[in-house]
């Protein structure tokens, strides 16, 4: 049986914080028919199958990038490294990546050159000096694919639950257990009145 990973980040429209994103691998058949993106969820929606998940899983982990990295690199760059933290972080390697958007990171899309170099190699019969892994991009995959919908729902909750249980505590007054660092009129009425703290990100727009 193939394995197939899912990949999806969260946090990239956001002020503060981190962007995060989760790899994660399950049998198919244990995925649950009522998963869905995690932004078309509510939160005790996405808190009971991230349970699920977590439990189920054959593997699962978490890539972050910082605000400091995302300022340094912008933050499509981070989102990629993130993915790529996440697919690193697994406890099992695949045989098939399946990633949300357009772009594939660019250490992982080198696994699609190994593949087909690979693929060249057995049909002349040559032996493979290591194993091979398939790496796909797709547009809106969270929404479209249940694997991926999984990621979007173990990566938001994940960071929900640092932004609330976290960085809410060590920043007072800033009300990030209500919008988890984005762009909200609360969050940058907050900053005019306190001004930024070290994990918001300097190169984006405080503009009300």
């Amino acid at each position: 049986m193939k394995l197939i990973c899912g990949i999806d980040e969260v946090g990239r429209g956001c002020l503060a914080g981190p962007v995060i994103s989760a790899a994660i691998i399950i049998d198919k058949k244990l995925i649950l028919p009522d998963i869905k993106d995690s932004k078309l969820l509510t939160p005790d929606k996405r808190e009971y199958y991230f349970d699920y998940l977590m439990k189920n899983a054959i593997s699962v982990s978490i890539g972050t990038a910082s605000n400091v990295e995302i300022d340094e690199i912008n933050i499509l760059n981070a989102a990629l490294l993130s993915m790529e933290r996440a697919f690193n972080n697994l406890t099992v390697k695949p045989d098939i990546i399946i990633i949300d958007g357009p772009y594939i990171p660019k250490r992982l899309s080198m696994l699609n050159t190994m593949h087909s170099a690979h693929s060249a190699q057995s049909a002349q019969s040559a032996p493979l000096r290591c194993g091979s892994i398939k790496v796909l991009s797709v547009i809106k995959a969270d929404v479209k694919v249940k694997l991926v919908s999984c990621a979007s729902i173990v990566a938001k909750v994940t960071r929900d639950r640092i932004m609330r249980e976290y960085y809410d505590k060590k920043y007072h007054g800033y009300g990030f257990k209500n919008h988890k660092g984005y762009a909200t009129k609360e969050h940058k009425e907050n900053i005019l009145k306190l001004g930024l703290t070290d994990i918001h990100r300097k190169t984006f727009n405080f503009e009300m």
